[in-house]
């Protein structure tokens, strides 16, 4: 599959689970605003899109996408369809996932994701509450989002410091 269709793909699968672009680039905002005060949520829009350019990120979405829409339809072996489908502390799977997303942008990525997983901003919280309440199973999508979120936000880091950089 191509990478702009595989792209396309994703996207869609985030908006059927109730993500999407726009709910990510808050949380990336969220993150990096206070480090820059001339950054505006399009351009957290636009680095949400970079992200998803990257195969590297794609194939770790479409899995756990995928995983939590299986286990939604209890398609996945006991024991592994409860443990996901009550998003069992101790698995920890789902935060590797996320983990690999974030590692694409270094350690800033890294703890942003940390952040994200533990305070669960915005929509992060309302996929966790829903999910407590026996809605839809949104044990990998949160780490997604949370990765992707983070991902989108260091990398703003990233540039924002070479474009420092470039004025020195």
């Amino acid at each position: 599959m191509k990478k702009d269709v595989m792209k396309e793909h994703v996207v869609q699968m985030l908006q059927e689970r109730g993500v999407s672009l726009d709910d990510i680039a808050e949380l990336s905002w969220q993150l990096q605003a206070p480090y820059n005060n001339e950054l505006t949520k399009q351009e957290c829009r636009e680095s949400v899109e970079r992200v998803l350019e990257k195969r590297e990120i794609l194939y770790p979405v479409l899995t756990g996408l995928v995983i939590d829409k299986l286990a939604e339809e209890g398609k996945l072996p006991e024991p592994l369809l409860s443990v996901i489908c009550r998003d069992e502390g101790l698995y920890g799977v789902d935060e590797l996932l996320g983990l690999g997303i974030t590692n694409i942008y270094g350690s800033v990525g890294l703890t942003s994701f940390g952040y994200l997983d533990k305070m669960k901003n915005g929509i992060l919280g309302k996929m966790n509450q829903t999910q407590k309440n026996g809605g839809r199973v949104t044990t990998f999508l949160d780490d997604i989002v949370a990765a992707l979120a983070a991902a989108a936000s260091a990398r703003l880091a990233h540039r924002g410091k070479a474009k420092k950089e470039q004025v020195m």
